[in-house]
């Protein structure tokens, strides 16, 4: 029996239908909700940010770098100024084939291989989005002028104005002044990235470095509107930067140029110090080096010549040359003998051209070897006699000794605003304890006594030891800065003056000081001839090689950069110090026959324009003056 067949009912289908239809309408409605509440959230809650990024997309922050200090001498001639010059940057995020962009200016410009990777590695270095970084200097306007032409195939290449550092006086104030460079990666990881966004120098060593924060200044910016090639069009909102703070330093551009015509072209080093306030007025350290060729990046064969030569120009010697300071420490190692009372100012001590020690047979010599017989303090300062201070150095005792020169900056640090200062070495106990495991022997005592050994001291301390002598022990820090608009150096860190038990052995001293130069027997009598005022000096030299037991030094026989080393110290005049002076003439053996003299020319040059109506005739035989 065949199965009924169901008819059709169209009010089920109706109603599937409209199930269908509602719930589709429902699930539209809800697409159309949540695009309108995406639409809502994006135009209305997130409005500024879509905002500030769709101005970005042409709207751009540019810092403005400040306009570095300059650094004036204390008479107001310009030491460091900023000239104008044209660089070529690139902005690399704008740069679509970097090779084939390089390769253009390779043809452009005629660059070498050195040229080119000195550009790349410049590019490399860190740097923030969009920022144009100078990869060449000192454009010539024949380069400026191929650049425009063709500016239309170098996207994301400009020329740009800029100041740089420049040096007038070139190699004359290297050593004092430093120089600015490039920043490097590693000082890119210490500084602070927005007081820097637009610079590309700082201040590498000397006072350029000690000073860079003021120096540097605060960068500004200004909002520019930029075409789709990076172009700008026009400058929207603008932050002038502050520029950085004139320096005045205390050099005298005059007595530095005196002290460097007197040193000549021998190796060595010249500091001259106002014994009243410790400002620096003479820094001379030779040879020396032009500091413009590390501004915008030194060549490798500029470099390497420096770096090897022989007279090392790059070495500061006035504050990184550590030398035995031999007899110039001399006076202070008679002033320590008078205030432990080890010895008063009429003892004497035969001099038979050496010393021995009690129950020693090695014999300490005198420069002298036929010595100088019966010696007091006076006389054994200016006839630089070392029997005798061998004899002072022993009563003394290393502990002592150590105590009393420590408090003259030897062996320590004295400067407040040169980093590069080494901090020579006053030996002791301790010291040689600590450094080598072992006793302290007697001999190394007298040897002390007359600068020589372990000893070691840089001209900047020997002048400001110089300088203590001069003020009667009252210390002042040397320093080159003089002021900087209005902000004076910071002198808190100042050591204690030093006190005597007797005051009027600051007198007797230099009254001995003055007989080394102006005395019968004194080692600088020469240097001092004519002069129409006082001076005190002490002069000294010191040994390069050790000479054996028995042997005489013979000039002759030694290399030159195996000669003794000749110093001197000194400061005038000497009833109202104006000016200590140590000088260091490396390999000069003769302190009062060569480095005196240098002292002398700083002298005059200083002293005598201060005298009061001081005769013409005076000044003119200084220069007849040997």
């Amino acid at each position: 029996m065949a199965k009924p067949i169901h008819l059709k009912d169209h009010n089920i289908d109706a109603r599937i239908v409209q199930r269908r239809l509602a719930l589709a309408a429902v699930f539209v409605v809800a697409l159309v909700g949540a695009l309108v509440a995406r639409m809502y959230y994006l135009q209305v809650t997130q409005y500024e940010h879509h905002s500030t990024l769709s101005e970005n997309n042409r709207v751009h922050v540019q810092p403005i770098p400040p306009t570095r200090g300059r650094i004036y001498d204390r008479n107001g001639v310009v030491l460091a100024e900023n000239r104008p010059s044209y660089s070529l940057t690139i902005t690399r995020d704008r740069v679509e084939d970097l090779p084939a962009t390089f390769e253009l200016l390779r043809s452009l410009l005629a660059l070498n291989d050195e040229d080119l990777a000195q550009a790349e590695r410049r590019l490399s270095q860190a740097r923030r989005p969009f920022e144009s970084v100078p990869v060449m200097f000192e454009l010539t306007q024949e380069q400026i002028a191929r650049i425009a032409i063709n500016q239309f195939r170098l996207p994301g290449v400009e020329v740009q104005a800029s100041f740089v550092r420049y040096y007038p006086y070139a190699d004359h104030f290297a050593h004092a002044l430093g120089y600015v460079g490039r920043i490097n990666e590693q000082e890119l990881k210490s500084i602070d990235p927005v007081a820097y966004a637009g610079t590309h120098y700082i201040g590498k060593t000397g006072i350029e470095r000690f000073y860079e924060q003021l120096l540097h200044g605060t960068v500004g910016y200004e909002e520019v509107e930029t075409n789709a090639r990076g172009r700008v069009l026009r400058v929207l909102k603008r932050t002038e930067p502050i520029s950085g703070s004139d320096l005045t330093l205390e050099l005298d551009a005059e007595l530095q140029a005196v002290a460097e015509e007197a040193l000549g072209d021998r190796r060595g080093a010249v500091v001259a110090i106002d014994p009243n306030t410790g400002g620096v007025l003479a820094f001379v350290s030779k040879p020396g080096f032009d500091p413009n060729l590390f501004v915008t990046g030194i060549s490798y064969a500029d470099y390497g010549a420096l770096r090897d030569s022989l007279d090392q120009p790059l070495f500061n010697r006035v504050l990184r040359g550590q030398y035995p300071p031999g007899s110039t420490i001399k006076p202070i190692v008679a002033l320590a003998g008078l205030d432990a009372g080890v010895v008063t100012r009429t003892s004497r001590v035969y001099d038979p051209g050496f010393y021995q020690l009690p129950n020693v047979s090695h014999k300490y010599r005198n420069w002298n070897r036929a010595g100088d017989g019966w010696v007091d303090m006076p006389y054994a300062i200016a006839r630089s006699n070392d029997t005798y201070f061998y004899d002072l150095a022993h009563k003394l005792g290393i502990d002592r000794l150590h105590d009393f020169m420590s408090q003259f900056g030897i062996g320590q640090r004295v400067s407040i605003d040169m980093y590069e200062e080494a901090a020579g070495l006053m030996p002791s106990r301790d010291w040689k304890r600590g450094r080598y495991r072992q006793p302290w022997y007697p001999g190394e005592t007298l040897i002390a006594g007359i600068g020589q050994g372990y000893m070691l001291a840089t001209p900047l301390q020997l002048a400001q030891a110089t300088a203590l002598i001069a003020s009667r022990g009252v210390w002042h820090r040397p320093r080159l800065l003089k002021e900087a608009e209005g902000l004076l150096p910071d002198e808190s860190d100042t050591p204690p003056n030093i006190q005597i038990r007797n005051e009027s052995d600051w007198d007797f001293i230099t009254q001995a000081m003055q007989d080394v130069m102006q005395s019968p027997h004194g080692t600088a009598r020469a240097a001092a001839a004519n002069a129409p005022y006082n001076m005190a000096g002490k002069s000294g030299t010191a040994q390069v090689v050790a000479i054996a037991q028995g042997e005489r030094y013979d000039s002759a026989a030694l290399r030159e950069r195996h000669r003794d080393h000749a110093l001197f110290v000194g400061f005038a005049p000497t009833e109202k110090p104006m000016i200590a002076v140590a000088a260091l003439v490396e390999n000069g053996e003769s302190g009062g026959r060569v480095a005196g003299p240098v002292v002398r020319a700083v002298f005059d040059a200083w002293v005598l324009p201060r005298l009061p109506q001081a005769p013409e005739e005076g000044a003119a035989e200084q220069e007849d003056a040997p």
